[in-house]
């Protein structure tokens, strides 16, 4: 059963047994994934991969918002934004660790050969298929930034 499958299986039961936060942020994701198949000049189906991308563009929007509701002290709309977070976390690979993260950016920095912030290109094009949906960009693009600056 692929990704989309899956979703629309959790959608179902998640309305049978009413639970509201579960089948809101299923359909959101549903919503999003059917966007992103009708974008551009010819509708396409997402790979798994693909569908992963985007769910890990909807957690970063959660991750964001948590944030600014927070810094608002709006903590309702912070729990809500949190609870939806957690959701869309039950699809997504699990979440590298900072230390396997900065492991992986040492192998692509030897394995590349770069050196100072020039090389920061060639590091995250190798990087980036070992990452992608477990770890947030811009932490990784912190984390190459101070490795190359050693």
């Amino acid at each position: 059963m692929g990704l989309k499958e899956k979703l629309q299986a959790d959608l179902t039961d998640a309305i049978r047994s009413r639970n509201e936060v579960v089948s809101g942020t299923v359909r959101m994701l549903l919503a999003a994934i059917t966007n992103e198949e009708v974008a551009g000049k010819a509708a396409k189906v997402l790979t798994d991969a693909e569908i992963i991308t985007v769910l890990s563009r909807e957690a970063k929007k959660r991750r964001e918002a948590v944030e600014a509701y927070t810094q608002a002290k709006r903590d309702d709309l912070a729990g809500k934004e949190k609870a939806e977070a957690a959701v869309i976390a039950n699809y997504l690979p699990e979440q590298l660790s900072e230390g396997e993260i900065k492991k992986l950016i040492a192998d692509a920095i030897a394995e590349t050969d770069a050196k100072g912030p020039a090389g920061m290109g060639l590091v995250m094009k190798v990087l980036q298929p070992r990452i992608a949906g477990k770890a947030d960009g811009g932490v990784v693009s912190g984390l190459v930034k101070a490795a190359l600056a050693q």
